[in-house]
């Protein structure tokens, strides 16, 4: 038994296929697994309270797991150990979710692209093919993630209370979420993942897309997006495509293309969820 894994920070989805990359078990979901924000023990609790993997732990012979969080080699050495000691027979690999990106997105194993990842976090790198190059290193939800779930969720919740959010559509986001300040910061503070609890709130752009004020909100975080990273690839954005994964891409594309058009970078693919363009790359690589 294969379990492919993606993971953001707000949930986590397995794959369980044979080695013919035939589906075993409806796909799994845990809460998001992302070694950089919780401990080793949170982590095997997330895991433990799943039954299918619990039940199997001794079956899995490879685990591929792709995870935000992952990119820098504490983070990932600490999560390898937790599925290691889990899953006892099973080969691990931890990669940074950005691979998974690269890997479900491209059209050709050899294709050179830019990839980005627009989901509760967000990243974009240069595959040369054969080798991921990054030029910022991330500094979190708080500092960078331009255009992510969590900046567009605390975007939205400072033009709540700035009062910058046309009247109506203030009076619909007090109505599906709790903006009672003492709830707000308690989330915020309090409370393990808080860029999982900004990102909820993301959704509200896409039920109200029809907003001049939501769609550009959307346009002016993929611009900045782009700015900050996109650009940093410039030299080769005449030459490759840029492929997005993650669901806030996937239901921003009109704005995405839009910014590019402004910009001058061809847009390519958009995949919602990786996991389910990674299997024949690892069948095959098996």
């Amino acid at each position: 038994m294969i379990f492919i894994v993606d993971s953001g920070s707000t949930k986590c989805d397995w794959l369980a296929i044979d080695a013919n990359g035939n589906q075993l078990y409806e796909k799994q979901r845990t809460k998001g697994m992302n070694p950089a924000i919780l401990s080793a023990k949170k982590l095997e609790r997330t895991i433990s309270k799943n039954e299918i993997l619990k039940n199997n732990k001794e079956k899995v012979s490879h685990i591929f797991f792709y995870g935000a969080g992952c990119g820098t080699k504490k983070p990932q050495l600490m999560l390898h150990d937790v599925l290691q000691s889990f899953f006892p027979n099973a080969k691990i690999e931890v990669n940074e979710d950005t691979y998974a990106a690269v890997y479900s997105t491209i059209s050709d194993k050899n294709e050179a692209a830019v990839v980005c990842i627009l989901g509760t976090g967000s990243n974009c790198s240069y595959f040369d093919g054969e080798i991921l190059h990054q030029r910022v290193k991330s500094l979190g939800y708080s500092i960078m993630d331009d255009a992510s779930g969590n900046y567009f969720g605390r975007q939205l919740i400072r033009d709540y209370y700035f009062n910058h959010m046309p009247h109506e559509l203030k009076v619909s986001f007090a109505e599906k979420y709790n903006m009672e300040s003492d709830f707000v910061k308690y989330n915020l503070y309090k409370q393990p993942n808080p860029n999982a609890y900004l990102a909820s709130h993301a959704e509200f752009m896409f039920l109200n897309k029809d907003s001049e004020y939501m769609t550009n909100l959307i346009k002016n975080g993929v611009r900045l997006f782009a700015k900050n990273m996109i650009m940093q690839f410039k030299e080769v954005l005449d030459k490759v495509p840029v492929h997005f994964a993650g669901s806030i891409a996937f239901f921003s594309q009109d704005e995405i293309k839009e910014v590019a058009q402004e910009l001058g970078f061809t847009v390519g693919n958009f995949e919602r969820r990786p996991i389910e363009g990674l299997v024949n790359y690892h069948i095959s690589n098996l």
